[in-house]
């Protein structure tokens, strides 16, 4: 089953001083599976890494190394959604718009959410939607 991957938890993948059991169980099953993010998603990930480089936790060789494997994965980037939704996660659940447009991609296809992101999670249990390496996400 598909599932929406958060850029916390391909940021995690990046370090090798970083480490966490939901990103390890995410990273088994992209290894079988598909995983949908949003537009967003491109645009975090490579922040995470430049950001890194700066603080010189990553060379600029090994983050060209990481995107090359993550382009590897079956990872879809979904069309931008309608606004309406991405505003009311982000006002009711108190997200930011970048957030709630994972939740909304989550619940729009009936899916686990990937995330070390603890507002996002807690939002998406109050959603409703599964967390990967929680009871309910697998």
């Amino acid at each position: 089953m598909p599932f929406v991957l958060d850029a916390s938890i391909a940021g995690c993948w990046a370090f090798q001083d970083e480490s966490h059991p939901y990103a390890d169980l995410a990273l088994d099953r992209l290894l079988a599976d598909t995983a949908l993010v949003p537009v967003i998603w491109w645009f975090e990930v490579r922040n995470i890494l430049v950001k890194n480089e700066r603080r010189k936790r990553i060379a600029p060789i090994d983050t060209l190394a990481f995107l090359r494997t993550i382009s590897s994965f079956t990872i879809n980037i979904e069309p931008i959604p309608g606004e309406a939704e991405l505003l009311r996660l982000a006002r009711v659940r108190g997200l930011t718009f970048y957030d709630a447009a994972y939740l909304e991609l989550a619940q729009r296809n009936q899916i686990p959410l990937a995330t070390l992101d603890t507002n996002l999670a807690s939002a998406a249990k109050a959603e409703g939607v599964p967390i990967i390496g929680e009871a309910t996400g697998r």
